[in-house]
């Protein structure tokens, strides 16, 4: 590829996207359009990258995006619903979104789309996410084009509005932390940057019908992640066992008066699957070597470049 290519990114206002953006002007990359829904969002892009073009779009709507895919060597595929309280919102943002995507894809004719997928794929959990994400990867995989999957685990890192980042700052505010039952649920947590590296070099490679399971390599208990956040962050808050069914009830409760909660029910279930997920190993495949956790969640927490920016949800 050449570093003046046209490269386009859906769903580029989250926590990946604004990662991949930050991970491809550093590689050279100068011809980047972003297109979000999320109108905060996007302008937190817009002020940290104001030679990136961005461009406020449903992409769940036929509109004017569709013609920014024109030319574009490129399509990087990111936007999903990942919380939400009603099915239709993932119907809407995972799969109505991704069939307008690839007949733009289609109509324009760009050469390769890389598309993420996520870990769920594989899971035992049976909610609108995970449903919703097979589905959506079937699409794309079914539609003919060239294009390859990339199915990471958990992220976490910069720009983290939900999930991990979500959590360290809850934390900080909070008298207790409270975690469910005894908090020994293995996570397999994917640091974003090293994901983001992995996605310029599938960009680069474009090996059409290549799907990539993309695993944190440590493994790691739930209840030791929040340790690791409570040091690296020097907090003092006391960590707090409650009976899972009683944490459950508490999270129901919650979202009955939150229109976008942090932290839902169906995703308590998730993280009490059992999951335990298998991945590439991405040094010999892609020549990325991952960050060790506690480092990456150091570098996500305090780093002064972009530790300090929260994303709205």
């Amino acid at each position: 590829m050449d570093k003046n290519d046209k490269i386009v990114v859906l769903g580029a206002a989250g926590l990946v996207g604004q990662n991949l953006i930050v991970e491809l002007k550093a590689q050279g990359y100068r011809q980047l359009v972003a297109i979000d829904k999320h109108a905060h969002n996007l302008g937190v892009l817009a002020q940290l990258h104001p030679d990136v073009t961005t461009v406020l779009a449903d992409l769940a709507e036929p509109g004017p995006w569709r013609e920014h895919l024109r030319g574009a060597a490129r399509v990087l595929q990111l936007q999903a619903q990942i919380t939400g309280k009603e099915a239709q919102l993932f119907v809407r943002n995972n799969l109505d979104s991704t069939k307008l995507v690839l007949e733009a894809v289609r109509e324009h004719q760009v050469p390769f789309l890389v598309h993420i997928s996520s870990s769920v794929v594989n899971s035992v959990a049976d909610d609108d996410y995970t449903n919703t994400k097979k589905a959506q990867e079937k699409l794309v995989l079914d539609s003919g084009l060239p294009c390859c999957v990339l199915r990471p685990t958990l992220m976490f890192g910069w720009f983290d509005p939900k999930h991990l980042g979500w959590l360290s700052r809850f934390m900080a505010k909070v008298p207790v932390f409270p975690i469910p039952g005894h908090g020994r649920y293995m996570r397999q947590p994917l640091y974003n940057r090293d994901f983001c590296r992995i996605i310029v070099k599938c960009m680069e490679r474009a090996q059409p019908g290549a799907i990539w399971d993309i695993v944190g390599d440590t493994r790691i208990d739930y209840v030791d992640i929040i340790h690791t956040i409570r040091r690296v962050k020097g907090l003092r808050t006391p960590i707090v066992h409650i009976p899972y069914t009683l944490f459950r009830w508490l999270l129901l409760g919650y979202a009955l008066f939150s229109d976008k909660p942090p932290f839902t029910a169906d995703q308590l279930k998730a993280l009490t699957a059992g999951d335990d997920f298998t991945g590439v190993d991405t040094e010999a495949e892609f020549g990325i070597r991952q960050m060790p956790f506690e480092d990456a969640i150091r570098e996500s927490y305090c780093d002064p470049r972009y530790a300090h920016i929260v994303l709205e949800r």
